[in-house]
């Protein structure tokens, strides 16, 4: 083989992998089926009421989503779950919340869990307002009193949200400034800026926010790395809570840092 075709055909495969790379990358990111689409238990399962919730986007599409009450709420979360997985994962979290005196909606973008049609970015923002919808319109529940809630992926959903619609606060954990300024990063030998289709920019969304902001980052998040934290913080004009931990489970090994955290920002809101 002459260096000329060795060449050629290293070009061929390097093409084909940026190709790739730009259609596929919607199923990159959205990843409903890891690990299962099943819901594997519900908040009954860790002594939780909780009502099952069906909803529909403004296109029509039909959502699903747990609304878990605490006696006497404080205060509703709006919870939006990162990028695998479905809400049947996130047990800890309304755990903790609950813990705190709040009641949290929960919800599954299109695609994921019980939730129908399929995940885009436009899709995942309808669902967004549709779930407050659900709130405000449907429930009565007063803007000013939903705090909404964001982790990885979840954090831009919850912040273009904030952007948009009146909230009593906005917290955004282990979430990224962009998807465009992640996938560089885990990529630099892709043209990652020029490939994008997708953009959800926390940052941008974060600049029109007029909510209180809590943003959580662990300096060993082994996914978003910490400086995207710090880059929101920055945008939000707040001191970052540090937790510790990996991507994952920084919240769970972080303990009462975490939960003192969110507690402080919970009682610093005009609720």
């Amino acid at each position: 083989m002459t260096a000329l075709r060795l060449l050629c055909l290293l070009c061929g495969a390097y093409l084909l992998i940026v190709l790739l790379m730009y259609l596929g990358q919607s199923r990159l990111l959205h990843l409903p089926g890891l690990p299962g689409r099943t819901l594997v238990a519900t908040p009954e399962s860790i002594g939780l009421d909780y009502e099952d919730v069906t909803f529909a986007a403004a296109d029509g599409v039909e959502l699903h989503g747990w609304f878990v009450p605490a006696k006497d709420a404080r205060a509703t979360v709006l919870f939006f779950h990162g990028n695998a997985g479905n809400i049947s994962h996130r047990l800890d979290s309304l755990r903790i919340l609950h813990g705190l005196g709040l009641s949290t909606f929960i919800i599954d973008y299109r695609g994921y869990g019980r939730s129908e049609g399929r995940p885009s970015e436009s899709g995942l923002y309808a669902d967004a307002r549709a779930a407050w919808s659900e709130l405000v319109d449907e429930r009565g529940i007063d803007p000013e009193h939903i705090i909404a809630f964001g982790r990885s992926l979840g954090g831009a959903v919850a912040a273009c949200l904030a952007g948009e619609r009146t909230l009593g606060g906005l917290i955004l954990e282990s979430s990224f400034t962009s998807v465009p300024d992640l996938g560089a990063e885990l990529y630099p030998w892709l043209p990652v800026r020029w490939l994008a289709r997708l953009d959800y920019d926390t940052r941008a969304c974060l600049a029109e926010v007029r909510a209180p902001v809590l943003v959580v980052h662990s300096p060993d998040d082994d996914i978003i790395p910490f400086h995207h934290g710090e880059a929101l913080a920055a945008v939000a004009d707040v001191e970052l809570l540090r937790i510790r931990g990996d991507h994952n489970t920084g919240f769970l090994r972080s303990g009462d840092l975490y939960r003192r955290g969110l507690e402080r920002f919970v009682d610093s809101l005009d609720l």
